[in-house]
């Protein structure tokens, strides 16, 4: 159930479900999801669903993960710094590290920080730093930011993520609190201004303040 056959299914799955951007179809084949889930869930790391990995929170479900990639990397007009707000378990790590030149990653829960700094060592992945961060406020030491994902719903757009991303930059966020949807914010090239486009419906975990240690 961990084989590449049953990783191609799933990529052919994505494809029917309409993700067309090859580089992210790509590296989602070569990424072993199931090493990102405890050992009784990993029997279903290929299933296109959302999975739990402790503490209240999930591993985002395949096409969401592909979706918003996918729609980061073709709005973003540079890839050199990237942040994500909400590592988890760190499969959405994985696959951003592999399509952006420099990643920084928050993650409120130090338990799952810890792992997913692990899962990057174990697969080699070395352009990724991360820190244990309530992720609403991003990593403002390290701003600005080319584009920014963000895998956790508040219930509107957090201003301090706004104004962290550079001119021309892009967010990639979901937003709501009954009802959520997927919400690309652009900053203009000037910085003064702020263009908001909505997706898709979606369901994420809220995101939360404070820290779980």
């Amino acid at each position: 159930m961990t084989s590449q056959r049953t990783r191609n299914r799933l990529i052919q799955r994505l494809r029917e479900e309409g993700i067309s951007s090859e580089e992210v179809l790509d590296v989602m084949a070569s990424t072993p999801r199931h090493l990102f889930l405890d050992e009784a869930l990993a029997i279903r790391a290929y299933e296109d669903t959302a999975l739990p990995i402790g503490y209240g929170q999930t591993i985002s479900q395949p096409y969401i993960v592909a979706r918003m990639t996918e729609l980061l990397v073709s709005r973003a007009r540079s890839r050199a710094r990237v942040l994500e707000v909400g590592a988890g378990s760190g499969y959405q790590t994985a696959i951003l590290a592999r399509l952006v030149e420099k990643l920084y990653s928050v993650e409120r829960v130090e338990p799952l920080l810890i792992k997913a700094r692990q899962r990057m060592r174990e697969l080699g992945i070395y352009n990724v730093e991360m820190r244990l961060s309530n992720g609403g406020f991003g990593w403002p030491e390290q701003a600005p930011f080319d584009a920014i994902l963000c895998a956790a719903a508040p219930a509107s757009v957090p201003d301090e993520l706004r104004e962290q991303l550079a001119p021309g930059g892009v967010l990639v966020i979901p937003v709501g609190s009954d009802r959520q949807y997927l919400t690309i914010v652009t900053r203009s090239e000037d910085g003064t201004r702020f263009d908001v486009e909505k997706a898709e419906p979606v369901r994420f975990v809220p995101l939360l303040s404070g820290v779980v240690r």
